[in-house]
């Protein structure tokens, strides 16, 4: 059986992260086929009733760092530059086996992307770069470096950043990479640790996040004062600078009034040209029928980024009907039962007239029909006797 490669991509909200085995966070990426033969293997081993053991002990660490010439960390959290088409620049990376073990790890450069939940994933370690990643080089141009190290030693790796004449300006995301490949039984683990690389090319900066595919979802309850809406909506960046952002999602009823607890929350940094789809639950909404869910956006720039001027607000918007439907159901009920009632008692109240006067009609007929039979035989009833 060939062994399975199984790649990690850093986490987004650190300058660095070392990956465990097998552990996978949200954020994080597998890319390509990756998923599914890491899945297989997993499977059949377990039908085969091996164990998984832990591919990396305590003896298997490693991490890395910007660094200065003399090989001290520098305190930075990533690679931001600034250069222009064409430009040259060097800088250094110091990596640290923190394991107890001798090992010879693979440091290289790859491209970034957003994943779907809008983390900072880059490409698999078998995978070429084809952006910023590809303008990385080592020593006497190499795209990738070995690095053997003893436990507890660090190593300084010097790097090269070459511009293409033709790139364009706005922000370009990559990562400078440690790779460790451990082998665990039939399955190759490669355990990465990175840090962010980001190269901004000076120009027509456009720092521009839109928000699109706004929609909208109430979830009423049987309190009609209570319930709850859906938000989704997609954050893109349309401009060419990386850009996070602060969201605030809430509902408004008609005339503007607040309708609802307002959520904030906070937008991993986008890359240009990446989207993330979000959907954010506002709570306390009464059903109020007209309904108006808004999303509103506050740009933001890492505190480690370059500035990139001055940055615009965005908002959108969508309307739904959050009926009291409960409500609604109870009152045609009781208008059924109300006007049911009072149909009733205008027939009844009609019947009885009738009978009234069918009982009055036949009270005269029988009283006429009795004073006929006791009047006397030539004498009509009704009439006086006429004189002789």
């Amino acid at each position: 059986m060939h062994p399975v490669h199984v790649s990690f991509s850093p986490e987004p909200d650190v300058g660095h992260l070392i990956l465990d085995e097998y552990t996978v966070p949200n954020s994080f990426s597998l890319r390509y086929p990756t998923r599914l033969l890491f899945a297989a293997a997993v499977g059949a081993l377990a039908l085969s009733g091996l164990t998984i053991s832990p591919a990396f002990a305590d003896n298997d660490g490693l991490s890395g760092a910007p660094a200065q010439e003399s090989g001290a960390a520098d305190g930075r959290t990533r690679f931001s530059y600034q250069a222009a088409p064409g430009q040259h620049l060097d800088d250094f990376y110091t990596v640290h086996n923190t394991g107890t073990t001798t090992q010879t790890f693979t440091v290289f450069a790859t491209d970034a992307f957003n994943t779907d939940d809008g983390g900072y994933g880059l490409l698999n370690t078998d995978v070429p770069p084809t952006q910023a990643g590809s303008w990385v080089t080592f020593a006497d141009g190499a795209k990738q470096v070995s690095v053997p190290l003893e436990p507890g030693q660090s190593s300084l790796v010097p790097f090269s950043v070459d511009v293409p004449a033709d790139a364009g300006p706005g922000d370009h995301g990559a990562g400078i990479v440690i790779s460790l490949l451990t082998p665990n039984g039939e399955i190759l683990v490669d355990k990465r640790v990175a840090t962010r690389l980001y190269v901004r090319v000076p120009g027509d900066l456009q720092p521009n996040l839109t928000i699109s595919n706004v929609s909208a979802v109430y979830n009423g309850e049987v309190n009609p004062f209570t319930g709850s809406t859906d938000v989704t909506f997609t954050v893109v960046n349309n401009g060419n600078v990386a850009l996070g952002a602060t969201t605030l999602v809430g509902a408004s009823a008609l005339f503007g009034i607040p309708a609802g607890e307002p959520q904030r929350g906070e937008l991993s940094e986008l890359l240009p040209g990446n989207s993330q789809t979000m959907t954010v639950r506002v709570p306390g909404v009464p059903q109020v029928g007209y309904l108006n869910p808004y999303v509103k956006l506050a740009p933001t720039v890492d505190e480690d980024a370059l500035n990139p001027g001055p940055l615009r607000e965005v908002s959108r918007d969508t309307i739904i009907l959050a009926m009291p439907w409960l409500l609604l159901g109870l009152l045609v009920i009781a208008a059924i039962v109300f006007f049911g009632i009072r149909i009733r008692n205008k027939r009844d109240e009609k019947n009885a007239r009738a009978w009234l006067e069918y009982a009055e009609a036949e009270a005269l007929r029988k009283a006429q029909a009795e004073a006929a039979a006791q009047a006397p035989q030539g004498e009509t009833v009704g009439q006086g006797v006429g004189a002789p």
